[in-house]
């Protein structure tokens, strides 16, 4: 039996058809072997498959719990493929402070992964996504000066919170005492606070651009003047129409869906918890009032309501797998050798769940936070805004904001599950490029 012949090819019979097709077969074989092919000295992690590597062994869906697993089997360094993408997963505290802040620049760059070429393509390099080099260190240097210039670390800022705030309890109360899901009153309240900064006014909850806004920031976190003015004509400068715009949209992601998720994930806590939701309401009417106005100097007199912030921090690290970096230059990190180009998993979880410095890190516990004396007291491997050069550029503006908004939300109101609805749990979460609670709903009651 013969096949039938191709325009312009020779006739092939069977045995010629099989030859060719077990050529073509080793043929890519080697070539992938020859892709995988390791350095000296490289961690080691999990073999894969062909072509695909180990993409088949990792939880997309939720890849911080997978990592979790290689680190338990394989170390603090594990190295994988991703079809034919070199990638390596650090986790534990030493690990992380030795790549992120004693190599930092080392390890600062940023790869080059279809989930980035897509955001990219929609928005532009801005910051956070920004490859290492001159671009990144220019936006960088502008944004942390315009975000002081414009009101970050200042009392005016702190101000503006607080009256966001008030505006936030004006819509809970509407609620009246009804179930209903926090979620997006406290993303439009968070949100409020980059637009004042920015462009000097917030919108109305409801605000048809306002709302458009906030769906694009958390699709996209799901799917994952005349200063730059006189600088257009250089062709290596950041300072270009488009970059600014980028860098801007940039902060509105980072400034609203990170605050605005920890604030979310403690309030289903304050409702898990009933006893901590009494401490913290303790604390409030104590050094605060229930009528004074809550100030950023107040939390240092009040240990136990920053604890259970900082532990809502830990324990539901809204990244906990960071966003990946990639080697900027030849290195190496506990003892292995990671080439350039690399591309970094910084598994933050494993810092914030390490059994050698928590005591209980798998569960809610405000302790963690506190010493003997009930001083508040921040273990070093606290670090859910990663470290080193990609530290979280806002930061302190999250800080305080975390602090103003919840403890103005407690001082008003005791937060409740609603009557004859499914109780909701902690341990499960949406993994996009941040760790959100399922959708709950809960109640308030005036105090």
């Amino acid at each position: 039996m013969q096949l039938p012949a191709l325009p312009g090819l020779p006739l092939l019979g069977c045995d010629s058809f099989m030859v060719l097709a077990v050529f073509c077969t080793v043929f890519a074989l080697v070539f992938d072997l020859m892709k995988r092919r390791k350095w000296e000295n490289y961690p080691p992690g999990p073999r894969g498959f062909p072509f695909v590597g180990n993409l088949l062994q990792v939880d997309l869906r939720n890849p911080h719990l997978s990592f979790g697993k290689l680190w338990k089997k394989y170390g603090n360094v594990v190295s994988l493929d991703f079809g034919w993408t070199n990638m390596v997963v650090l986790s534990g505290y030493n690990t992380l402070k030795e790549a992120l802040v004693k190599k930092s620049e080392d390890f600062a760059d940023r790869p080059d992964l279809p989930v980035f070429q897509n955001v990219l393509e929609r928005f532009g390099s801005g910051i956070v996504f920004a490859k290492y080099g001159q671009w990144w260190r220019e936006q960088r240097k502008f944004s942390l000066t315009m975000l002081r210039r414009f009101g970050m670390g200042k009392k005016s800022l702190e101000l503006q919170i607080v009256e966001e705030a008030e505006c936030l309890m004006k819509m809970f109360e509407e609620e009246k005492g009804l179930p209903f899901d926090p979620r997006f009153l406290i993303n439009s309240a968070v949100s409020n606070i980059i637009c004042l900064i920015v462009f000097g006014y917030r919108f109305e909850y409801q605000d048809e651009k306002s709302v458009e806004l906030l769906h694009t920031i958390k699709e996209s976190f799901q799917l994952e003047g005349g200063f730059w003015g006189q600088r257009k004509d250089d062709p290596t400068t950041s300072f270009l129409e488009s970059g600014i715009i980028n860098t801007v949209l940039d902060l509105f992601s980072a400034g609203t869906e990170t605050s605005s998720t920890t604030l979310c994930w403690a309030l289903l806590f304050m409702v898990l918890y009933p006893d901590v939701q009494s401490q913290v309401h303790e604390e409030i009417d104590r050094v605060i009032g229930k009528e004074g106005k809550p100030k950023l100097e107040d939390r240092e007199e009040m240990p136990f309501t920053n604890a259970v912030i900082h532990e809502s921090q830990r324990l539901r690290n809204i990244a906990p797998i960071s966003l990946p970096h990639q080697t900027y230059r030849d290195t190496t990190i506990m003892g292995y050798t990671i080439p350039k180009g690399t591309a970094i998993i910084p598994n933050l979880t494993s810092a914030l769940f390490d059994e050698d410095i928590w005591m209980t890190p798998h569960e809610f516990n405000p302790g963690h936070f506190l010493n003997s004396d009930g001083n508040f007291v921040k273990p070093e491997a606290f670090i859910p805004f990663s470290a080193g050069h990609r530290v979280c550029l806002g930061e302190q503006l999250a800080k305080t904001e975390l602090f103003l908004f919840f403890t103005s939300m407690l001082q008003r109101f005791t937060f409740v599950l609603p009557e004859n609805e499914p109780r909701p749990s902690y341990r499960e979460a949406k993994f996009g490029i941040t760790l959100c609670p399922l959708p709950y709903r809960l109640c308030v009651k005036a105090r």
